[in-house]
Protein backbone atom coordinates (compact mmCIF):
# COMPACT_ATOMS: atom_id res chain seq x y z
CA UNK A 1 0.00 0.00 0.00
CA UNK A 2 1.14 3.17 -1.07
CA UNK A 3 0.94 6.93 1.33
CA UNK A 4 -1.31 7.88 -1.46
CA UNK A 5 -3.67 5.31 -0.72
CA UNK A 6 -4.23 5.87 2.73
CA UNK A 7 -7.66 7.93 3.66
CA UNK A 8 -7.41 10.28 5.77
CA UNK A 9 -10.45 11.94 5.55
CA UNK A 10 -11.55 11.01 9.05
CA UNK A 11 -8.09 12.54 10.65
CA UNK A 12 -8.24 16.36 11.00
CA UNK A 13 -4.91 17.52 9.93
CA UNK A 14 -2.32 19.44 12.36
CA UNK A 15 -1.33 22.41 10.99
CA UNK A 16 -0.50 24.28 14.70
CA UNK A 17 2.46 22.63 16.16
CA UNK A 18 3.29 25.34 18.75
CA UNK A 19 1.81 23.12 22.04
CA UNK A 20 3.49 20.00 20.77
CA UNK A 21 6.09 18.18 23.64
CA UNK A 22 9.04 17.39 21.86
CA UNK A 23 10.35 13.82 23.81
CA UNK A 24 7.19 12.92 25.23
CA UNK A 25 7.33 9.54 24.63
CA UNK A 26 11.02 8.96 24.43
CA UNK A 27 11.90 6.98 26.88
CA UNK A 28 16.22 6.17 27.40
CA UNK A 29 17.22 2.85 27.50
CA UNK A 30 17.79 1.25 31.11
CA UNK A 31 20.67 -0.19 32.43
CA UNK A 32 20.76 -2.94 35.35
CA UNK A 33 23.09 -1.09 37.94
CA UNK A 34 24.64 -2.07 41.63
CA UNK A 35 24.04 0.54 44.19
CA UNK A 36 24.71 0.53 47.88
CA UNK A 37 22.57 2.78 49.63
CA UNK A 38 21.77 3.51 53.36
CA UNK A 39 19.30 1.45 55.12
CA UNK A 40 16.98 4.17 55.47
CA UNK A 41 17.17 5.66 52.52
CA UNK A 42 15.33 2.59 51.39
CA UNK A 43 13.19 2.76 53.71
CA UNK A 44 12.30 6.03 52.97
CA UNK A 45 11.80 5.18 49.47
CA UNK A 46 10.27 1.91 50.08
CA UNK A 47 7.95 3.70 52.24
CA UNK A 48 5.75 5.56 49.53
CA UNK A 49 5.04 2.54 48.11
CA UNK A 50 5.83 0.01 44.94
CA UNK A 51 8.25 1.43 42.64
CA UNK A 52 10.82 2.76 44.73
CA UNK A 53 13.59 1.90 41.60
CA UNK A 54 11.73 4.53 39.38
CA UNK A 55 11.10 6.76 42.32
CA UNK A 56 15.25 6.67 42.24
CA UNK A 57 15.61 7.47 38.71
CA UNK A 58 13.47 10.33 38.98
CA UNK A 59 15.17 11.37 42.07
CA UNK A 60 18.85 11.37 39.84
CA UNK A 61 17.17 12.92 36.85
CA UNK A 62 16.13 16.01 38.79
CA UNK A 63 19.36 16.63 40.40
CA UNK A 64 20.82 16.08 37.32
CA UNK A 65 18.71 18.70 35.60
CA UNK A 66 19.59 20.72 38.30
CA UNK A 67 22.97 20.32 38.63
CA UNK A 68 25.03 23.46 36.67
CA UNK A 69 26.75 22.85 33.89
CA UNK A 70 28.02 19.18 32.96
CA UNK A 71 29.71 16.53 35.37
CA UNK A 72 33.33 17.14 36.41
CA UNK A 73 35.97 14.32 36.59
CA UNK A 74 38.22 13.95 39.43
CA UNK A 75 41.42 13.39 38.28
CA UNK A 76 41.92 11.65 41.80
CA UNK A 77 40.11 9.28 43.65
CA UNK A 78 38.22 10.68 46.84
CA UNK A 79 35.80 9.06 48.99
CA UNK A 80 32.41 10.99 49.29
CA UNK A 81 31.65 12.49 52.65
CA UNK A 82 28.79 10.13 54.16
Amino acid sequence: MKDEDIDLSDIPEVLDWSKAEIGKFYRPPKRSVTMRLDGDVIDWLKGYGKGYQTRVNLLLRHAMASAAGPPRRKTSRTRAIS
